[in-house]
């Protein structure tokens, strides 16, 4: 079973509806009891890292990602959910994230055009179990403010203005700057290889 965390913000339906074409058995909760039972989870994101953090504070979810990532098994987060997975964002001073990458989500600057929307190319810089070198010049959608700068968790970057992270992964934690539910074909297929990976 795969769950998709519910702390009210975030593409629930859509990620659901991805991950359902798999043929597997997905559920979207924020009961610690499910996610600790998930062979697989997937942190989604809208909106503010500060806010995020208040409310999976709230719903006392923090100590259960943690300790879902310690298990071994696969953790996807997506946009602002990979934002998460970092310690701090310059949107939110003060906000702790969760901490299982190093490093701080930066706001884009340098005149390019704020919030970075729509479909941009991703550049694979390994192999990692994820995001394939086949996915090399495949078009992923985008909608964001701030990036991740890279760094020994980057597994695949794109340009906007700079270089920036498009893909993390350090063993079971996998994060995707970019809405794999909403890029079609390139969206599908990295979905499908996460859903395999448990």
């Amino acid at each position: 079973m795969i769950a998709v965390v519910d702390y009210g913000m975030g593409n629930l339906r859509n990620v659901r509806r991805a991950i359902e074409q798999f043929g597997v058995e997905v559920c979207v909760s924020n009961r610690l009891d499910e996610i600790r039972r998930a062979d697989a989870l997937i942190l989604p994101g809208v909106g503010a890292f500060g806010e995020a953090v208040k409310r999976i504070e709230a719903l006392a979810l923090r100590q259960a990602l943690l300790d879902f990532a310690a298990s071994g098994k696969p953790l996807l987060g997506i946009c602002l959910g990979m934002q998460l997975l970092f310690e701090r964002s310059e949107e939110s001073p003060g906000a702790a994230g969760l901490g299982l990458l190093r490093g701080t989500v930066k706001r884009f600057g340098g005149g390019v055009k704020v919030p970075h929307i729509g479909w941009n190319d991703i550049l694979p810089s390994s192999d990692g179990s994820v995001v394939g070198m086949q996915d090399a010049g495949s078009c992923f959608y985008f909608v964001h403010s701030y990036y991740v700068p890279e760094s020994d968790a980057t597994i695949a970057r794109t340009d906007y203005g700079l270089p920036f992270t498009s893909v993390v992964q350090r063993e079971n934690v996998v994060g995707t700057q970019f809405h794999p539910e909403k890029s079609q074909a390139a969206g599908r297929r990295l979905l499908e290889r996460f859903v395999h990976l448990h």
